[in-house]
């Protein structure tokens, strides 16, 4: 019987449409077809076997454990997993990919014999509906397919299948230098079958694609390894069709283990895709760039009044959210949610985020676009009349509105990079009127966000408490970093947000009742905000420090390189979900700024 692994326990494989999860036991325990936010085939991961995986392992004594693989890698720069057992009866290595396509979605699963005999088992359970629906599974010319509904899965092996348990069992030897493939591939119920797998040719595609992808990474220092592995990451999590960015693959993987905080990541936050843009840019990958700002351009279309926080992949407004009742999530915290209610919050500094990726986009020579420049302009607009409002802030909070200092902050950078699109000639706009506004944001940060007598600046007007995110007041050169105010902050962060481990909570959680974002529960060390803190100390000269802090949060990376949203330091483990945009660009961004000031150990 498998049960879910940690998440650190997950590798990723993708194909640029949606993305599955492998656990170290050779088990693909979630996957969305045929699109990220599409309803799970294998949902596993958020209840039990009942809900759908796939299992490739060696054969193994009925009731008994599967066991993880003794290695496993991904090979090169790319995201093609390969794992290995060893066996009393030999080694065998399983190759696991999904081919970036332009028609069906596969996996393709290709057992590959080392040395000796070894006897192998796949089992294949499949589920739609997130678990929910079990599907009519026959034989179509030697070809097995699951149907329900609108969906249908095909599998294809070269081996014999049979049927038990409402489970699809394939028993078999490989011996070495034999190779058996297992596809599956998803199409619609009412199609044709999808064409026949050409499984080696897809894998020798699938390594030219990330091969050639990753050769435009214009970094080269000494953290190559983990900035490529995060690039990768952030590729993976592009929807390819529209230039849409998830935030991550997975939904309700819990910020605390058992607790309530769990949220569907599979959408396209504005925040998190435009500092995932800017990353991009400051790393090679224009055409990135340029297919998400056609996105944000479609998403946003003639209507930037009425600016969300995410959207989904293809643009789409509505994102309900449910709860799935029939599972039980991951180690037992629910609810298990799909779709997402912040996506009607007002949040301040997505207008920031978004204005300065347009900006960064316009500074490294992305080709014109005059409607994003008039995008720009709109979207100042709607902040002049706005910016003094309270929010739900960066983090969503479900609790009253505020004036989150952070918010008044990225307000400050939106209308600063527009007055200097004014000023580089490039659009017309009222240029002395929003310089005053520039200027009356920021005097209003300063008298009302900032604790005189602690010398730090708070998480918003007239509180006491302290938020993670403050820590941007510097990178987005809203005062400088020598200022007192921004170091008295840093300081205070650190001391009252800060970990036995040295990493950073996002603000202070109230454990029992509810906190200040509205939440009962508490929730582990943010990575983004443990980065930010690494990224700052390096600014105001503490550069060792930063180093050890950053080269301390590497560690913290599972085995293939990938993180999730948050650090259990009590546990010590990774939670939330998984792999996190969120966490990988930072790491991105502070590797770049380490490089840059020359500080760096081992790599």
């Amino acid at each position: 019987m498998h049960v879910a692994g940690r998440i650190e326990d997950y590798a990723l494989i993708g194909d640029m449409q949606t993305a599955a999860l492998v656990c170290r036991d050779g088990t693909v325990d979630w996957l969305c077809l045929p699109r990220f936010d599409s309803p799970a085939v294998f949902a596993g991961l958020l209840g039990t076997e009942e809900h759908g995986f796939w299992r490739m392992g060696p054969a193994r004594a009925a009731g008994s454990k599967p066991q993880p693989a003794d290695r496993r890698r991904y090979r090169g720069d790319s995201l093609v997993l390969e794992s290995e057992w060893d066996t009393p009866r030999g080694t065998v290595r399983v190759i696991d990919f999904m081919p970036p396509r332009d028609g069906a979605p596969q996996v393709i699963r290709i057992v590959e014999g080392v040395s000796g005999r070894v006897p192998m088992r796949s089992e294949l359970r499949m589920r739609f509906a997130y678990g929910w629906v079990v599907p009519w599974v026959h034989k179509v010319d030697h070809r097995t397919v699951a149907v329900a509904g609108p969906d249908s899965v095909w599998l294809d092996t070269s081996v014999d299948t049979y049927g038990k348990d409402l489970t699809t069992f394939s028993d078999f030897t490989v011996s070495p230098g034999e190779r058996i493939a297992f596809t599956i591939s998803w199409q619609p119920s009412h199609h044709q079958p999808p064409a026949l797998p050409e499984p080696e040719a897809s894998l020798e595609a699938t390594e030219d694609f990330w091969r050639e992808w990753v050769e435009h990474c214009t970094y080269h220092g000494p953290y190559r390894d983990a900035v490529v592995r995060s690039l990768i990451t952030l590729k993976a999590l592009t929807y390819a069709p529209t230039g849409g960015i998830v935030a991550a693959p997975t939904t309700s993987l819990p910020e605390c283990i058992g607790g309530i905080r769990n949220w569907d990541y599979r959408f396209t936050w504005l925040r998190d895709a435009a500092i995932t843009l800017s990353s991009l840019l400051r790393t090679g990958y224009r055409e990135e760039a340029r297919a998400w700002r056609e996105w944000l351009l479609r998403a946003v279309a003639g209507d930037p009044e009425n600016l969300q926080i995410m959207y989904g992949i293809a643009g789409e407004r509505e994102l309900g959210e449910n709860e799935l009742n029939w599972l039980p999530g991951y180690e037992n915290s629910q609810p298990v949610r799909v779709g997402n209610g912040a996506a009607g919050q007002l949040q301040l500094d997505v207008y920031g985020e978004v204005t300065e990726a347009l900006h960064l986009a316009h500074m490294t020579g992305l080709a014109r676009n005059d409607y994003a420049s008039l995008l720009q302009i709109k979207l100042i607009q709607w902040v002049e009349k706005h910016w003094d409002e309270p929010d739900e802030g960066i983090w969503e909070v479900r609790g009253p509105r505020r004036h989150f200092v952070h918010s008044k902050v990225m307000t400050w950078v939106a209308v600063d990079r527009t007055v200097k699109l004014i000023e580089s000639g490039d659009v017309d706009g009222p240029l002395e009127r929003w310089k005053d506004l520039r200027e009356t944001i920021h005097r209003d940060v300063c008298e009302k966000g900032y604790d005189k007598e602690r010398n730090t600046f708070t998480q918003s007007y007239g509180s006491q408490e302290l938020d993670a995110s403050l820590l941007l007041i510097p990178q987005m050169g809203f005062l400088p970093p020598d200022d007192k105010r921004v170091i008295g902050t840093i300081e205070a962060i650190q001391r009252e947000l800060g970990t036995e481990d040295g990493f950073v909570l996002r603000y202070p959680t109230s454990g029992e009742g509810l906190g200040v974002d509205g939440l009962e529960g508490d929730e582990g060390a943010f990575l983004a905000c443990s980065f930010w803190l690494a990224d700052d100390l390096a600014m105001i000269g503490r550069v060792e420090e930063a180093r050890k802090l950053f080269e301390k949060l590497l560690s913290l990376r599972n085995d293939l390189g990938l993180l999730a949203e948050e650090w259990d330091p009590r546990l010590k483990r990774q939670v939330g979900n998984f792999p996190q945009a969120f966490s990988h660009v930072p790491l991105i961004d502070t590797a770049l700024r380490l490089t840059a000031s020359g500080a760096y150990g081992g790599g």
